[in-house]
């Protein structure tokens, strides 16, 4: 058994060292190959009279007439033309190349290539430890700690507009945390609580309604129908938070719903101007239960005490949730550097800047801006209105637009409020990118940017919003290669079209060009050879 166990390593490495040498030796083979076809139509020209039917290939083609060209190269206009339409509706809607999305996916395995190892090396984070990078799959979506009432606050927008703020896929996250919350815990499900089940998942919200009723009549103290009819039915804040008391009153000691409910009714003390009281209320929830770092309620509290403007009280809980061991959201990066801007945005001056040079606060201020951005490069937009809002989603990816967008809805108001910090954050943003030229492949203070933000986002974001897409994508090869085809043959159709003997001669010319090599090549090839043996050499 031992000995089976040792020699499995030296297979595998015989195995790979193969694979290796085959793909290495596949770019020399393909020259071999095309050095023994040129060999091959040398010694079958006589036998198989290639001259004879080069000869009569030329003239048929002098048979044709100019029309025949203007249709030739009018046809591969046309259709290099749909290539390039079909290819750039699939690069605006998926953000790559069909052409090169197929061949990596579909040939490249078949001529032996590999996938890259950037993607799954090691990356050193922030206190010089490597890690792995995330993969694609690994870029979890966030409940929104901000998210708003639907029938309080996304429902009125609807009313107004006529347009979803919501997406089905947002809700249907959202539906599948409901279950886990109030349902995921209970060891036998009660009748109501199956009803409520159903309800979570039912995508008409009418629908949903009717089952929350139906749920308190079979059981009056069923606090979890109260909630959805807090989130769901309630058209005010004052309504909302009175189906939320209900619900807590009956909620009994049900871990789940007692958090849940807290934190709603804080988020609507906010709402109604009651700020003291919903940071009161905050701070006991985090004391209560300080386990529950996952569900960010600091982020509510940050967001309170701006508003009270207790920036210490902010410090303080910074410096708490800030720590390196801990998860970044762009509340926590952008809250810190508002803070430090605001110390010296008062009194800066770009001119003044560029003629002293920076002070000490100034350059952590900028420092602590481009922290910020290298987190989430989509925030600044939002916050100089470069880029109209939205409500913001239920979930968010964290570095993507969709936190971008969350964040900027609630904290655009504290960022005005401090004089200059907008002004500070104008001048400097952009110098984050000079110092991360490739966030993809290496970051600065954080892990590479993912490249999985912008398929999540046009999942969360609804499809009037144009998702901003951060590092900007150029233009694939085959898009600006299928648009040269098709410009090129466009313009060799008109030409012919135009001057069809003109056209006649560079086409003869071109191709008496093209071919010539091939020629030297034979001629050579008969000088060096006896005739004797080339004569022996067809008879075999």
């Amino acid at each position: 058994m031992e000995d089976t166990a040792g020699s499995n390593p030296q297979s595998l490495g015989f195995t790979e060292k193969l694979k290796s040498w085959l793909s290495w030796s596949w770019t020399y083979v393909c020259f071999i190959w095309f050095g023994m076809v040129l060999i091959m139509i040398y010694v079958l020209w006589s036998p198989l009279k290639l001259q004879e039917t080069l000869t009569s290939a030329s003239v048929f083609l002098n048979t044709l007439t100019p029309k025949f060209y203007v249709a030739l190269t009018g046809t591969s206009s046309l259709i290099s033309g749909l290539i390039l339409i079909f290819e750039w509706w699939y690069f605006r809607k998926y953000g790559t190349s069909f052409i090169e999305q197929v061949s990596v996916s579909h040939l490249r395995p078949l001529l032996g290539g590999m996938e890259s190892s950037s993607t799954t090396g090691l990356f050193a984070s922030v206190n010089g430890e490597a890690e792995p990078r995330p993969s694609v799959s690994e870029c979890k979506v966030w409940r929104n700690p901000l998210n708003l009432f639907r029938g309080a606050e996304y429902n009125r927008y609807t009313w107004v507009t006529g347009k979803e703020p919501l997406t089905y896929y947002d809700m249907n996250l959202s539906a599948q945390d409901h279950q886990t919350f109030f349902t995921g815990d209970t060891p036998q499900l009660r009748p109501e609580d199956a009803v409520m089940q159903k309800a979570w998942r039912e995508r008409n919200p009418q629908a949903r309604i009717r089952a929350a009723y139906q749920a308190i009549e079979m059981n009056h103290e069923c606090a979890a129908a109260y909630v959805l009819l807090a989130e769901e039915e309630a058209t005010t804040i004052t309504e909302a938070e009175r189906l939320f008391k209900k619900a807590l009153s009956i909620a009994g000691k049900d871990i789940n719903l007692l958090v849940y409910i807290k934190r709603r009714l804080a988020m609507c003390a906010r709402k109604l101007g009651r700020i003291k009281e919903a940071v009161k209320m905050m701070r006991d929830l985090m004391k209560e239960f300080p386990l529950l770092g996952m569900l960010n309620i600091h982020e509510n509290l940050l967001e309170a005490l701006l508003e009270l403007q207790a920036y210490a009280d902010v410090q303080a809980v910074l410096a708490k949730y800030d720590d390196i061991s801990l998860p970044k959201s762009a509340t926590i990066c952008y809250t810190s550097a508002l803070l430090k801007a605001r110390a010296v945005s008062d009194k800066f001056s770009p001119e003044a800047a560029s003629r002293r040079g920076l002070s000490t606060a100034e350059m952590n201020a900028v420092e602590a801006i481009h922290r910020a951005v290298e987190f989430n490069p989509h925030v600044p937009k939002y916050l100089l209105e470069m880029k109209s809002l939205i409500l913001p989603p239920e979930h968010i990816l964290k570095r993507g637009d969709s936190e971008a967008v969350a964040y900027a809805f609630f904290h655009l108001q504290h960022w005005k409020r401090a004089e200059g910090a907008l002004n500070l954050l104008h001048c400097t943003w952009e110098g984050t990118f000079r110092i991360i030229p490739y966030p993809l492949e290496k970051g600065h203070l954080f892990y590479p940017y993912p490249g999985c933000t912008e398929t999540a986002d046009r999942e969360l974001l609804p499809s009037f919003h144009e998702v901003s897409v951060y590092p900007k994508k150029e233009l694939p090869f085959f898009i600006l290669f299928t648009a040269g085809l098709c410009s090129f043959t466009a313009m060799l159709a008109m030409l012919t079209h135009q001057f069809p003997e003109l056209m006649g001669v560079f086409a003869k010319a071109f191709f008496s060009t093209l071919f010539a090599p091939l020629g030297f090549f034979a001629d050579k090839m008969e000088s060096f050879m006896p005739s004797s043996f080339w004569h022996q050499l067809t008879r075999i």
